[in-house]
């Protein structure tokens, strides 16, 4: 689970855009004393993931709130499967409903496509990254979607590894200058990486002291090149227009990570309904 106080954060954002001071319609017409279940389904095949997130939500906010679900964050669903139900108050079900399908929503979204890109690298020693290619905000849950899908996050922010870009080399002056100044700071011993976009690039990284070499658009012969000139002595990842249709063969190049954007920048929601009843 992640940090509790980021995750209390998040959500009473989410709360507090969309009810507001209050749900005017579901207190107009739902009487104070009534009492709805829902059933939420999969309308759509593909990986449960966020209900965790969803418990802790109502056990925090709306402690009158039961949830039961029927499956466990990262099972596969199939389509018109019955996943969870809720049960409490009314205004309380119908003013959260939204938000409550929001989260199932998008985190099963990533988690699915992640678990897609995962079953196209099975067998291969290719290890699935996501990227900080997520909706601001959101950072938390849809990392932890990923990693429900298989996947495995790539550093969390800024703040937890280095890794040295375009950007920075230009910067710098130099691609050595550049891990030469972040070496100067690096008093916590961070990880350090760095992106190069061609094989003298790579070459010139190979030499420094460095924890990981992201090879960035390049093609299949470069990264096959690379490999063998790395000779396991250094971590290699890959990244750039990766797709479904090629990750298998960038994972047979025998990279060891490779970082998907679109894992979380271009998410596809799976479609989930909630259906109420009285309870």
């Amino acid at each position: 689970m992640v940090n509790e106080q980021s995750l209390i954060r998040l959500l009473s954002l989410a709360l507090e855009e969309d009810i507001g001071d209050s749900d005017i319609t579901s207190e107009s017409t739902i009487p104070n004393d009534l009492n709805l279940r829902g059933s939420i389904f999969a309308k759509a095949e593909g990986v449960f993931a966020g209900f965790e997130v969803l418990r802790f939500f109502y056990v925090h906010f709306f402690p009158d709130v039961q949830l039961n679900a029927f499956m466990k964050d990262g099972d596969r669903v199939a389509s018109r499967q019955k996943i969870a139900e809720i049960r409490g108050p009314g205004r309380t079900v119908l003013s959260t409903e939204r938000l409550a399908l929001n989260i199932l929503q998008r985190m099963s979204g990533i988690a699915t496509e992640t678990r897609r890109y995962v079953d196209r690298i099975q067998g291969t020693r290719a290890v699935l990254l996501d990227t900080r290619k997520t909706a601001p905000g959101l950072r938390i849950l849809d990392k932890m979607a990923v990693r429900l899908g298989g996947g495995t996050n790539h550093r969390q922010g800024l703040f937890d590894s280095y890794l040295i870009k375009e950007n920075h080399i230009e910067a710098s002056g130099s691609l050595t200058e550049a891990v030469r100044r972040v070496h100067a700071g690096n008093r916590k011993k961070r990880m350090i990486e760095v992106e190069v976009r061609s094989l003298p690039e790579f070459r010139e990284a190979l030499g420094l002291r460095v924890d990981r070499i992201l090879l960035d658009n390049m093609s299949i012969d470069e990264m096959k090149r690379a490999v063998r000139e790395a000779a396991g002595k250094i971590q290699l990842e890959a990244s750039g227009n990766i797709s479904l249709e090629n990750i298998r063969q960038v994972a047979e190049t025998g990279v060891d990570f490779i970082s998907v954007g679109s894992l979380t920048h271009s998410v596809r929601a799976l479609d989930l309904s909630l259906i109420i009843e009285k309870s």
